[in-house]
């Protein structure tokens, strides 16, 4: 179905005489609205917006048309128009709802597919513009802006799925995240370079990620963006997945797809600022209706955004109603909450003097706290089996701790600490690590003081940061025995995984939004060696209990040896809650093989070598233990047995007590 109107441009001027109405307009619709809906909206207490503003298929006395509901308060008049009156700004106006700030009206036989907008006149200096319904589902494909009259009826197949997930995603689960960029993953190369639709990709997403035992996917942003260069992070469309890759059902097709597979889907969402372009939201009335009025609070100075107004009731009710939306309607597992550093505080990324202190003079942005607190508890509430992710990278307390403790309510939160100092130590040249040795070990002082997910995003291998295999100092094969040895120690520390895609292959150069990965490497030995440790550390990690169980508390943590800095080697235990099994983990920074190599253990016995990653199937040099070795009374390390071990250059080993 065509979704290309005929539209004119936003801000057209026009004579006054178009602002007389030359029809009766839109008829008032009755009943769609409640007195209650409008007492929620305005208390910031309405989490179910989608279901009553925006454009919905309805019936009135016999008659199909739409009914279309937008909130502008400080509107003159608002005017539907679209497909259905030739873009004519005069025939269907909108009749303002009470005191709510609610305009709405039915047109009839307005149809679904057909495109829209609103026009809108602002009782303040005339101001006069065409806005996209901040409420739609659907969208034109960029660069054109109308929203779309769409309905979201799909037959999922996911109740296993669904039944299950709760065990799928929470604290004591294997979580191993692969982050995806949808329009870059795979692209067809024999079409011009064409970027596979939802249906396309759904398939070959949700098998490979199977095949290499990843838990989760987390996709970029998919919620309707004007510019494909921000990768989704600029949102125009916060109930409206874009429309680059198909209709909000090819979507529902895709999660429905990982799901059947086993394989659970968080979504990238961003309330923290939003775009100018001026069918969005900003400037939406002719006032700072969405954005906070005053430009120390309602301009971001590094991405050029407006920042919501989180004291704002009505916006309030617009965020959380847009998260649990692509719950209810999209079946997501998790969201991943973007930038919360830079809603928390006011000063953030500004200079003195460029910043407004909150009420007591502090720098913490309160209503934006308040809002962060409510949107986790009401997303709890209603789906208690999802997970909220918080990306932040302050030291602010209890981000991932119950809102009834004092914490911000989320569920996980990314550790962009370990995250930063692991890849500046692993850039290090093996011969200066020992300096820099610090840097591996400081994470275990607040590494339970949140429940952490350890993320190499796609932060990382952008801007002239280089991939993730580039970033490695030395020659070829001490560049991939660097990258094994990184996820090794990955998964080896206590929290959940993600990694972005690329990574899992090692793909040599930046990722780039416009071009697929480089599949084509996956031919070569080396390269398939990364991608089998990446798959066989995955299912150990699943298999495992000792690595997952107590990824978040300490009980499931203890360094063996953490101070040999000369050798640049660390040790550490992994333990499972009840049935107390125990994994070693052994990582040598440097290329020099340690020999015989004494370890403390608290158990004698025998030590099976589960994993390592300088065996020669994934690219290593085949230096190991023949599977494993058996205990010496020799007290070590303040444990009463020791093992000796030979520790491979720039390798992670793993080693399982046998009960």
């Amino acid at each position: 179905m065509s979704i290309n109107g005929k539209r004119r441009i936003a801000s057209e001027a026009m004579d006054d005489s178009e602002l007389e109405p030359k029809s009766a307009g839109a008829k008032p619709s009755t009943g769609f609205l409640s007195n209650d809906d409008l007492y929620l909206f305005n208390e910031g207490s309405h989490f179910r917006l989608y279901e009553k503003l925006g454009a919905h298929p309805a019936e009135v006395n016999g008659v199909q048309g739409v009914h279309f509901a937008v909130w502008a308060p400080d509107a003159e008049r608002v005017c539907a128009t679209g497909d259905f009156n030739g873009w004519k700004r005069d025939q269907h106006d909108l009749r303002p709802v009470g005191r709510s700030g609610i305009w709405e009206g039915f047109v009839a036989d307005a149809k679904i597919g057909q495109c829209y907008k609103y026009h809108i006149t602002s009782r303040y200096h005339r101001y006069r513009v065409e806005k996209a319904d901040p409420y739609a589902f659907f969208c034109e494909v960029p660069p054109r802006t109308a929203s779309v009259v769409w309905n979201l009826d799909y037959p999922w197949n996911d109740a296993e799925w669904l039944k299950q997930r709760r065990e799928s995603s929470g604290h004591g689960a294997p979580v191993s995240i692969y982050e995806v960029h949808l329009g870059s993953w795979m692209r067809a190369p024999e079409e011009n370079n064409r970027s596979l639709s939802y249906r396309e990709i759904a398939p070959k997403l949700a098998e490979y990620v199977k095949s290499m035992g990843f838990t989760h996917v987390e996709l970029m942003p998919v919620m309707e963006h004007p510019f494909s260069g921000s990768w989704g992070y600029q949102t125009t469309g916060y109930f409206a997945p874009t429309s680059r890759f198909g209709t909000p059902q090819d979507f529902m097709y895709l999660v429905d797809t990982l799901h059947q597979h086993g394989i659970g889907v968080i979504l990238d969402w961003v309330p923290s600022h939003f775009p100018t372009d001026e069918h969005g939201l900003g400037y939406f009335d002719g006032t700072h209706l969405y954005e906070h009025f005053y430009q120390e609070r309602g301009f971001h100075p590094d991405w050029k955004s407006y920042i919501f107004n989180y004291g704002r009731h009505e916006v309030r009710s617009f965020l959380i109603s847009s998260a649990l939306f692509w719950f209810e309607k999209y079946h997501a597992d998790g969201l991943r909450v973007d930038a919360v550093a830079s809603m928390l505080y006011n000063d953030y990324s500004r200079k003195d003097g460029e910043w407004m202190p909150n009420k007591y003079g502090g720098r913490e942005n309160l209503e934006a706290v308040g809002f962060l607190r409510k949107l986790n508890e009401e997303v709890y509430k209603n789906y208690p089996d999802v997970q909220m992710y918080a990306e932040e990278s302050t030291a602010w307390p209890m981000v991932s701790k119950p809102t009834y403790v004092g914490g911000l309510g989320f569920g996980f939160k990314w550790d962009m600490g370990w995250m930063h100092d692991t890849l500046t130590y692993m850039t290090k040249e093996p011969v200066h690590r020992k300096y820099h040795h610090s840097e591996l070990t400081f994470r275990m002082l607040y590494a339970f003081t949140e429940n952490f997910v350890l993320p190499l995003s796609h932060d990382e291998v952008v801007h002239g940061k280089a991939a993730l295999l580039s970033k490695m100092p030395g020659d070829d094969w001490q560049k991939f025995a660097n990258l094994r040895l990184l996820f090794g120690y990955m998964y080896g520390q206590p929290g959940k995984k993600l990694l972005f895609m690329g990574g899992e292959f090692g793909q040599w150069r930046e990722w780039y939004h416009d071009e697929s990965l480089d599949w084509h490497l996956t031919q070569y030995d080396r390269h398939k060696g990364i991608q089998k440790w990446v798959k066989d550390l995955n299912v150990l990690y699943r298999n495992e209990p000792a690595l997952h169980e107590q990824d978040t508390v300490h009980e499931g943590f203890e360094w063996i040896d953490c101070n040999d800095m000369d050798s640049s080697v660390l040790s550490l235990l992994r333990k499972s809650r009840e049935r107390q099994e125990l994994i070693l983990c052994v990582f040598n920074f440097t290329p020099v093989p340690r020999f015989r190599y004494r370890i403390g253990v608290p158990k004698g016995g025998f030590w099976k070598e589960v994993v390592n990653s300088d065996a020669s199937e994934y690219g290593g040099g085949g230096i190991g233990n023949l599977g494993g070795l058996y205990t010496s009374s020799i007290p070590w390390h303040g444990r009463p047995h020791s093992i000796e071990i030979n520790a491979p250059p720039l390798a992670a080993t793993f080693f399982k007590h046998q009960l």
